[in-house]
Order: C-alpha cells, then structure tokens, then sequence
C-alpha cells in the first residue's frame, strides 16, 4: 500500500512539475501563484501545500530531482579531466532545460532559485579548492568568491539570447582557467622573483 502512495505522491508532482513549467514557459514567474498552477493540473491548493511549501520549492525540487539524480553517481574525487566531464554533464542538462533555468535564475528574493543553487554547488567546489588552498586560507571569502564566479559564468552564459552549447561552453571555461593558471605561474616564477 505504501507503494502506492508513494507512485501517487510522485504522480501529483510531476503533474505539478508540467504545470509550473508550461506557465513559466507563458510568464514570468512572479506573476505565476499557486492558485495557477492548480488550475493548470486540475488539482486543489491542499493537494499542492502537502507536497510544498510554496512555488519557490516546487523550482527547487526540480532541480533536486532532476540535476542532482542525474549527477548522483559521478566521481567527484577522480582526476582533472573527470571534474571537466562533470561540469559539462551539468552545463548539457543546464543547456536542455535553458528556458526553465533562466527564468529560475531570474527570481530574486529569499527562498530563490540562484540562493538554492549556491548552496548545492559550495561543498563541491569547497572539496576541489581545498586541495588548491591551504586549510586557513579555506574561509568564508574564499569560497564566496569561487562560488559566485562559477554562478555568475553559468547564470551569464545561459542567459545569453543564443547561448553557446555547453561543450563550447565548458571549453572556453577550461581554456581561460588554465591560461590564466599558466600566466599567473609564470608571473610569479618569472625572473624577476
């Protein structure tokens, strides 16, 4: 019997899945309520607060059951080129989902999608630059400042009108992270040090 409910739970939120989706793909999202979104699926607003809390959650556990399902199985603690394929694995479901992400991207406010990201992608890049930091150097800036380059080349890139596909994407990232790795060594091993 919990079976059943569980297939019935996940059923009320897909429904609820394709109808914020097919409103967002007509308005922006702050026009969107939740009285919407029942409409649009044919189900009542109690049937909705069962399974979230407001329309800023159901953009969330979009992108907690989709992104991160897709993601879950990837080795983050493998080599350099690994950690490339998982950011372009990312930037491909960013890039098929594009219309939806950047209207995520756009809501503003407490409970956002943008705050929600930050704070699944912070412990990733927190394990990838403590290898590159010293451990007092592992502070609140530091990760501040690598988390919001990486939100900001993301946010930037799929808000573009035509942005790029994400393998072109991901390959001018990685080239200008290693050139500018490559210049800053040579700058600071240079003859003059």
């Amino acid at each position: 019997m919990e079976r059943w409910n569980m297939a019935d739970s996940n059923i009320t939120k897909q429904a609820l899945v394709a109808a914020l989706c097919a409103l967002m793909a007509e308005q922006p999202f702050e026009k969107i309520n939740v009285a919407h979104i029942c409409e649009r699926c044919g189900m009542n607003r109690k049937s909705f607060y069962y399974h979230f809390r407001d329309k800023y959650d159901l953009v969330n556990w979009i992108f907690d059951t989709e992104f991160i399902a897709l993601l879950k199985d990837e080795r983050l603690g493998g080599n350099y080129d690994e950690h490339w394929s998982f950011v372009e694995k990312a930037c491909r479901y960013f890039y098929e989902h594009h219309e939806f992400y950047r209207k995520a991207l756009q809501i503003e406010g407490q409970n956002s999608f943008e705050d929600h990201f930050r704070e699944y992608i912070r412990p990733l890049l927190a394990e990838r630059v403590s290898c590159m930091l010293e451990p007092d150097e592992m502070d609140v800036f530091s990760m501040d400042f690598f988390t919001d380059a990486l939100i900001c080349a993301v946010e930037r890139w799929l808000m573009t009108k035509d942005c790029m596909p994400p393998e072109a994407f991901v390959e001018k990232l990685r080239r200008l992270i290693e050139q500018g790795a490559v210049f800053i060594y040579n700058e600071i091993s240079g003859p003059d040090r």
